[in-house]
């Protein structure tokens, strides 16, 4: 199976002691391509350069996400914007809303987000958006900003039927992450994700965050890594009722299409 993982952190720090290592993990269980997240601006820039190393493997957004919100700058827009100018920055984010932590002032979050939705429609990228209980200020943005936009994708899904519904409405694709494999929070995804057209689903690991919790045989870890975006799969296909190859299939040809990006390496 070839597997592309759309949203991974790969830039945090805890991968700095082996994060070569883990992209060959992932590399070996057909993980062929990562969409590396920048939510900083300095996080962005550190997602940009690791992309460079591995071209047509990594690949990066360039983004502030929520919580930081309070640091968007006129500066900080500026380098979002440069960085956008880069082949291997294939989308804008991560951006969007989050009122359930809310470590940015509501205004500076809707503010952040407007900005970013702005530098999407001037580099004609996609957008890869977070939202965590804020669905009705988020989707009444979105949907000024929605006709305007190329791609946009709601990543690591965790709302309702009702909102998925709404964003699918809105012409988004869902991105799925391990948050499915938790017996404890995420049954009711499993309920519904069938649903999601196949043209519009795509999965990912939200590494290090995040880790499935339905691996076999158990880690030690608490980290999450890319290597495991198999078993994200798998449950994911278990759900919809299909094999897990034909799920890789689908949700790989969808994340290629979505990002632009070429074949596998």
């Amino acid at each position: 199976m070839e597997l592309v993982d759309i949203g991974c952190n790969l830039a945090h720090d805890s991968f700095d002691e082996d994060r070569a290592a883990v992209i060959e993990a992932a590399q070996a269980v057909g993980v062929r391509q990562i969409v590396v997240t920048g939510a900083s601006e300095g996080g962005s820039v550190k997602a940009a350069e690791l992309a460079r190393t591995r071209p047509g493997v990594l690949f990066a957004t360039a983004g502030v996400h929520p919580h930081l919100a309070r640091e968007f700058s006129a500066e900080t827009e500026s380098v979002l914007a440069e960085l956008h100018q880069c082949e291997e920055v294939v989308a804008v984010g991560e951006c969007g809303l989050d009122y359930f932590r809310d470590f940015s002032p509501r205004p500076d979050q809707r503010r952040a987000f407007e900005r970013q939705l702005e530098l999407a429609v001037a580099c004609a990228k996609p957008v890869f958006l977070h939202q965590r209980d804020a669905h009705e200020d988020f989707a009444a943005i979105l949907g000024e900003f929605r006709p305007h936009l190329a791609r946009a994708v709601v990543h690591c899904f965790t709302d309702t039927r009702e909102a998925m519904q709404a964003y699918l409405e809105l012409d988004c694709h869902i991105g799925i992450t391990g948050w499915i494999c938790d017996e404890r929070r995420g049954h009711h995804l499993k309920e519904f994700v069938a649903e999601i057209p196949a043209d519009r689903l795509m999965i990912e690991t939200d590494a290090p965050y995040l880790k499935p919790r339905n691996l076999r045989p158990k880690v030690r870890t608490h980290r999450n890594e890319p290597q495991w975006l198999p078993w994200i799969a798998g449950t994911v296909a278990a759900c919809r009722g299909v094999r897990p190859p034909e799920l890789a299939a689908q949700t790989t040809a969808c994340a290629r299409a979505f990002f632009s990006l070429p074949e596998g390496a």
